[in-house]
């Protein structure tokens, strides 16, 4: 009868207990939870990374809808399951005039080179590290005026193309850039077609940031960077009208706002 009790105590005592999450369910948000880790962790059914601590993380994209659902399963296979609605934005327009025909419409070679280069940014940001640089917040990687906003649909030259899935700053050229947190360099390259001189930054448990349109580079492929640290100086290179820092933020294929973050 003692075992009967102390195990009722027990086994109630763990369904009790549920997964923590910190952020607001909306479009273009990043994640964090916290559980115990000899859980296993769902995101509408698709098993994500757990941390040793417990720490797990995902994102929503610009343009998701529906339900979020999380279900946390023990050893047992017994779950705890919590549904969340995601939150809809409304984004603005954003009209850009005066760039190069070129990097509006590009020709077909072009199109191949930026194929290749879309590679190397996209295998980047999808490395799934142990990381939990994450963890520790993000910080601005320069101060300056914001000029691009997460999820605006942008009008190039009067024509409709991409929303813009990160935010700019207008900042003069030579601006010294500082890693908004600990991280990997998993991407270093210059002259890229549209992102021209650039930087990827791997955060942990697919997080990573990214840098665009630099004028110098001052890191490489597989350095450790500290939070603070100067990775590059500010630029107008690949398809920028004049000086400015474009910065992403991504969880693997999901493009995060980085306003969301840093708020």
């Amino acid at each position: 009868m003692r075992f009967l009790i102390i195990f009722f105590l027990l086994f109630n005592s763990s369904l009790a207990y549920s997964f923590e999450i910190n952020g607001e369910i909306i479009q273009g948000a990043l994640i964090i939870g916290k559980e115990h880790p000899d859980k296993t962790i769902y995101i509408n059914k698709q098993q994500i990374k757990l941390s040793k601590n417990g720490i797990f993380v995902f994102g929503i994209n610009y343009n998701q809808t529906g339900d979020i659902v999380i279900e946390s399963v023990d050893k047992n296979n017994q779950k705890i399951s919590k549904t969340y609605k995601i939150k809809k934005r409304q984004y603005k327009i954003q009209k850009i005039d005066g760039l190069n025909e070129k990097m509006v419409t590009p020709d077909q070679d072009s199109l191949e080179i930026i194929k290749k280069e879309n590679d190397l940014i996209k295998n980047a940001q999808l490395i799934n590290s142990d990381f939990e640089f994450f963890f520790s917040g993000f910080n601005k990687p320069v101060d300056g005026v914001i000029s691009g906003i997460y999820g605006s649909q942008r009008i190039l030259n009067g024509k409709p193309r991409s929303p813009h899935l990160g935010i700019d700053y207008a900042v003069p050229k030579g601006t010294e850039i500082k890693s908004p947190a600990d991280g990997y360099v998993s991407l270093a390259e210059r002259g890229f077609y549209f992102t021209g001189d650039s930087i990827i930054l791997d955060h942990g448990h697919g997080v990573s940031t990214i840098y665009a349109h630099l004028d110098e580079i001052l890191v490489k492929k597989g350095d450790f960077i500290k939070k603070g640290q100067i990775i590059g100086k500010v630029g107008s290179t690949g398809r920028a009208t004049g000086p400015h820092l474009h910065f992403g933020m991504n969880w693997l294929g999901t493009k995060i706002d980085p306003e969301l973050i840093l708020k």
